[in-house]
């Protein structure tokens, strides 16, 4: 079996050609709307890294202490 034909493979490919022709056939406003969520999208993400890595070296500190406790 094609793993093109697949009915997700089939769906996501809809999905994402709809998005190109509506992103093709937006006007400049429209655009600069789609910009702006990038950007705030790239601002999220920073913040989601910038969390895990705070996350990460609090839990790594707490297992030491554990440790240390035991």
């Amino acid at each position: 079996m094609n793993p093109l034909n697949d009915p997700a493979v089939v769906y996501l490919r809809a999905l994402l050609s709809d998005r190109l022709h509506r992103l093709r056939a937006a006007d400049e406003d429209e655009r600069s709307l789609g910009a702006s969520a990038i950007e705030w999208a790239i601002i999220t993400a920073i913040l989601v890294g910038v969390a895990v890595a705070i996350g990460a070296v609090v839990k790594g500190r707490i297992d030491k202490e554990v440790s240390n406790i035991k």
